[in-house]
């Protein structure tokens, strides 16, 4: 086993409407750009792009940003594409998507050399935008650890379907009280995950493993575009603790990252104008 990461799964272009360029973006996509930036060497993608100018603008960045394209799946059709405005406050609202475009009609089916690079990597995260979850028994039984981004997706069924498959569950839990979250996170490790990690915004990030739970503050930014910030937190925190950190140095790391990823554009940068 080694102390890789292969993110597999959802990559889009966030379309800003209000000005006009997409960005590369998408959970999967974005935590293993930022894991690379912020540290990790042993860092791979897995997924689907489509045939069209933001599927190649994907891959370009992708490219550009030493990430290997080995393991994307070129096929015909439209790339994820998710519509973006921002509020009076500057932050982000999604408006609309097309659901992951063609990744959404043919899904990530995994053959023998995609599981032998899962064993290989050791460590594999996905998300809820993913279109994976058939693939997730077998994606845990040749990792050594399985982390997933539920987002704010908290269906009773589908934790219970998704969270036994998983070994660190990452919730989005803004807005939620103080006994909301944890009933989330006592839900969720009662249905196998060894870590729950809930990130609440402004409010930072609350962690367990069942025997300890760390509340970690944000880390004041400069903030430029908050777009991936959830998504640097993750990445900062794989990065940590695949390192060996403490797991308060890991949130400290993770939150630390996070801060750094609201002073650029975009999830990781690279506008592109769009062209109706």
């Amino acid at each position: 086993m080694t102390n890789g990461l292969l993110c597999i799964g959802d990559n889009v272009v966030d379309l800003y409407l209000d000005r006009g360029v997409f960005f590369p973006g998408g959970n999967a996509l974005n935590v293993a750009v930022l894991a690379r930036r912020f540290g990790l060497a042993e860092v791979a993608y897995m997924g689907i792009v489509g045939n069209d100018r933001e599927g190649d603008h994907v891959r370009a960045c992708m490219l550009a940003e030493n990430l290997s394209t080995a393991q994307l799946r070129r096929v015909e059709g439209p790339n994820g594409k998710a519509k973006v405005t921002h509020d009076v406050d500057g932050d982000r609202v999604f408006v609309a998507s097309n659901r992951g475009g063609i990744r959404r009609k043919l899904m990530l089916r995994m053959d023998e050399d995609d599981l032998a690079l899962i064993a290989a990597k050791g460590h594999v995260h996905s998300s809820c935008f993913s279109y994976l979850e058939p693939e997730l028994p077998r994606i845990r039984a040749a990792a050594h650890e399985v982390s997933f981004d539920f987002s704010t997706l908290h269906d009773p069924a589908y934790l219970a379907q998704v969270c036994p498959h998983v070994s660190t569950a990452f919730l989005s839990g803004a807005g939620l009280a103080d006994a909301a979250v944890s009933e989330l996170i006592a839900r969720v490790l009662d249905l196998g995950p060894d870590t729950v990690c809930v990130t609440r915004g402004d409010k930072g990030a609350v962690w367990a493993n069942g025997q300890t739970r760390i509340e970690q503050p944000i880390v004041p930014a400069t903030v430029v575009d908050t777009m991936g910030a959830g998504d640097a937190f993750i990445a900062g925190y794989l990065v940590a603790r695949l390192r060996g950190d403490t797991p308060g140095e890991v949130l400290q790391y993770a939150a630390f990252c996070a801060a750094k990823a609201c002073g650029w554009e975009g999830a990781w940068g690279y506008p592109l104008a769009d062209i109706p």
